[in-house]
């Protein structure tokens, strides 16, 4: 059965304003975003980022989600090429301190409006979920599993800073440690 071509269209101008719009929180942060800039960053009309986001918050939930989905299938990825899920989420943050930085500060202040706007709290919450679950494969201890996930922000925080970075290795170590390894 084929696909009805507006559909398909729709499916794609959809994904077209989901990346704008973290292009520019990526580049202008949350303060920079509006309907007009997303369009202009697709090169479409405003009423279109409105079409299909008919509110900021709808813009955000999306962006936010592809942001979460994408950071699950590099994790998933690594470790379907062989890694542990510790040293996957370990070199997640490490790329943080590289070519993954400008994504990760969108994404850290995605998650970190959160706290004002409740819309976002789910999504924000998906990624957590994902490192308890790799946590809690190590420890059944809720206290252990808490300071896993607690750590890892922290050193991600502390990456998008630019406070003394850690190289893979240390991450690693690190996550390691809080895991009694």
């Amino acid at each position: 059965m084929t696909e009805d071509g507006r559909k398909a269209r729709g499916r794609r101008r959809r994904a077209e304003l989901i990346a704008a719009t973290l292009a520019v929180v990526e580049r202008d942060g949350v303060a920079g975003l509006t309907h007009r800039a997303v369009a202009r960053e697709v090169g479409c009309p405003a009423s279109s980022a409105v079409y299909y986001f008919a509110t900021l918050d709808d813009l955000l939930v999306a962006a936010l989600s592809a942001a979460i989905d994408e950071y699950i299938g590099q994790l998933r990825e690594l470790v379907a090429d062989g890694r542990s899920e510790v040293d996957a989420i370990a070199q997640l943050i490490a790329d943080v301190g590289g070519p993954g930085r400008g994504r990760a500060m969108a994404e850290r202040e995605l998650t970190l409006l959160a706290a004002r706007r409740p819309a976002l709290r789910p999504i924000a919450q998906r990624w957590r979920d994902q490192v308890v679950e790799v946590a809690s494969q190590h420890t059944d201890d809720p206290a252990t599993v808490l300071a896993f996930v607690d750590v890892s922000e922290g050193i991600c925080a502390r990456m998008l800073l630019d406070i003394e970075p850690l190289g893979y290795d240390e991450i690693r170590t690190e996550l390691l440690r809080v895991l009694g390894r």
